[in-house]
């Protein structure tokens, strides 16, 4: 990690208090969190070399553990899940080897929050009443376009796929949300195995945030994985998104 992570210790208190209530809030809905992770460090001022394989790893863990809740519940699909991962692992693993220019990379990252926004607000809860699997070259396309993209800014790629899954009639919420948890885990090792071979290394400061994420991530895959729903907290957490999405594009 980096030494202006830790000169507040009271801000570090306060962002540790808030990681697992984003990982709890994200691995409700099948998600790692990296997103949320971001816009956190963000609002927080980390440094940009900083977040990309910090979210990633937390990515790893949190997703790991809401797929271990949706699939036990029979909710993950493999004919959905794999057109999109054979594509996606090659594709992560290059954007994650890629040294993007701190300011593009900024506002990437607000991009990719508005999708996060969108999806936490259930413009695409319900999604089509007829089920159908994608064609195979629709999940290679799919695959490739988000693995890229989500190894090159720094996340696994679920606030895009479960949306597009439920837009495109692919599957229900708690399929799109048992597909994504592992397409995140994959494309999130992936990325973070390019960041490697270009020369990031991930400080041990980072595994110590995995601890406190968790906590909130086993909650979160709980719950979510089961009947109950957090309509007001996904509420909640979209607006500090926005907020965190605006100051990435004004910074």
């Amino acid at each position: 990690m980096h030494k202006r992570m830790l000169e507040n210790i009271d801000q570090i208190w306060f962002f540790l208090m808030l990681l697992p209530a984003v990982a709890f809030l994200y691995s409700s809905v099948g998600h790692g969190g990296a997103s949320g992770y971001l816009a956190l460090m963000a609002l927080f001022s980390f440094p940009a070399e900083v977040m990309k394989p910090t979210a990633l790893l937390l990515n790893l863990f949190v997703a790991g553990i809401s797929f271990f809740e949706f699939y036990k519940r029979k909710h993950f699909k493999h004919s959905l899940f794999y057109p999109f991962v054979i594509t996606s692992i090659p594709a992560a693993f290059l954007g994650g080897y890629m040294d993007v220019n701190a300011s593009l990379y900024k506002h990437l990252l607000g991009i990719a929050l508005i999708f996060a926004i969108v999806r936490l607000f259930g413009v695409f809860g319900k999604g089509r009443a007829v089920i159908a699997l994608p064609t195979l070259w629709q999940g290679l396309i799919t695959g490739a376009c988000i693995g890229f993209f989500s190894g090159m800014i720094g996340i696994g790629g679920g606030i895009i796929l479960s949306p597009l899954i439920l837009l495109m009639g692919w599957g229900d919420v708690k399929t799109a949300a048992a597909v994504s948890a592992p397409f995140i885990w994959v494309n999130s090792a992936a990325g973070i195995g390019g960041l490697m071979m270009s020369g990031v290394s991930i400080g041990s400061e980072a595994f110590l945030l995995v601890g406190v994420a968790l906590t909130g991530g086993w909650l979160g895959g709980y719950m979510g994985s089961g009947k109950m729903g957090v309509p007001v907290l996904h509420q909640v957490l979209a607006f500090v998104l926005l907020i965190a999405s605006v100051k990435l594009f004004l910074v």
